[in-house]
């Protein structure tokens, strides 16, 4: 792999942590202004499947990928249980329904980003994902290690709240959901040989997931809708973020694609902060080691002795 491509896979990922960072602060407050985290969710969720679905039918390119996807799966290439990443995605944006308002996106991200960082180095060492399986190594722990400590040094001051911790259980879930997620989505994006197919696959698996936990746990709905805009973007954001790791993945694999995540979702959490006037020290020293963290990871060294 050249190291333009891997420059450039890394980008796209950090471009997709940055979404997720923006994403999570949006489903925030629209479950915060709906009064109902799993209507968020599916309001988010369900905005970006209709959009795609748009997309893939009004482009035939993206129509002959769903064709090679279900020939795929007919002649068992690719199993069912390759192709719903998209629960990983749902989880992910009710958590941030349910939790961002009560825990704050800080704690949130620690929580993400602990269980993306453990699950990617596993996932990527079984060989699960697209490509020859690439061992844990002394450096990629030392990169995965950094990279927590960096995220927990970042937000380090807004541990205001160790009575409602127990929700910061949500995210971490997420996270180790999202190392699979990452490794299943570029054997689907092999399979159907088109990105867009890829993201609408796990938005539509997303959606139906949701729905079902809505009509499970149905709260009613709220008496009005916000008319703020901008809170209805969060499925457009969580495009972003599962384009940028379907497409890098195949690139830089999928730890790379965890920290270089994390470093995007940092470097947003900076720029809102910044943004809003509230830009604190230690975030801006938990980038600086989370990007060292990528760096480190990136480095040859031997397999860990087992």
């Amino acid at each position: 792999m050249s190291r333009s491509a891997q420059v450039t896979g890394g980008l796209l990922a950090g471009a997709g942590g940055v979404a997720i960072a923006v994403q999570a602060r949006v489903n925030g407050s629209l479950a915060a202004s709906l009064g109902n985290g799993l209507l968020a969710a599916l309001v988010s969720f369900g905005g970006g499947w209709f959009v795609l679905m748009i997309a893939v039918l009004s482009r035939q390119s993206a129509r002959d990928g769903l064709r090679r996807l279900r020939d795929a799966l007919r002649v068992h290439r690719i199993r069912w249980w390759e192709c719903v990443g998209g629960v990983s995605g749902a989880v992910l944006v009710g958590s941030q329904g349910l939790a961002v308002a009560t825990i704050g996106v800080a704690v949130f991200t620690v929580a993400v980003v602990i269980g993306q960082v453990v699950s990617s180095a596993v996932v990527d060492n079984l060989g699960i994902g697209p490509g020859e399986p690439k061992p844990i190594t002394r450096t990629r722990v030392a990169g995965a290690a950094i990279g927590v400590v960096a995220v927990a040094i970042a937000v380090s001051h807004q541990f205001t709240s160790p009575g409602t911790l127990w929700l910061a259980v949500l995210p971490l879930v997420a996270g180790l959901l999202m190392g699979w997620q990452q490794a299943v989505n570029g054997l689907v994006r092999e399979a159907a040989g088109h990105s867009v197919v890829t993201i609408l696959v796990n938005f539509t698996v997303g959606t139906v997931a949701l729905t079902a936990v809505n009509a499970v746990a149905w709260g009613g709905l709220p008496g009005s809708f916000t008319s703020d805009w901008w809170l209805y973007l969060g499925g457009l954001l969580g495009i972003v973020g599962v384009g940028g790791a379907i497409v890098s993945v195949r690139f830089i694999g999928v730890l790379m694609v965890g920290l270089c995540g994390v470093s995007g979702q940092l470097v947003g959490a900076v720029l809102l902060d910044a943004v809003s006037g509230h830009l604190a020290a230690p975030t801006a020293i938990g980038v600086a080691l989370t990007l060292v963290s990528v760096g480190v990871a990136a480095l040859p060294s031997g397999r860990m002795r087992t």
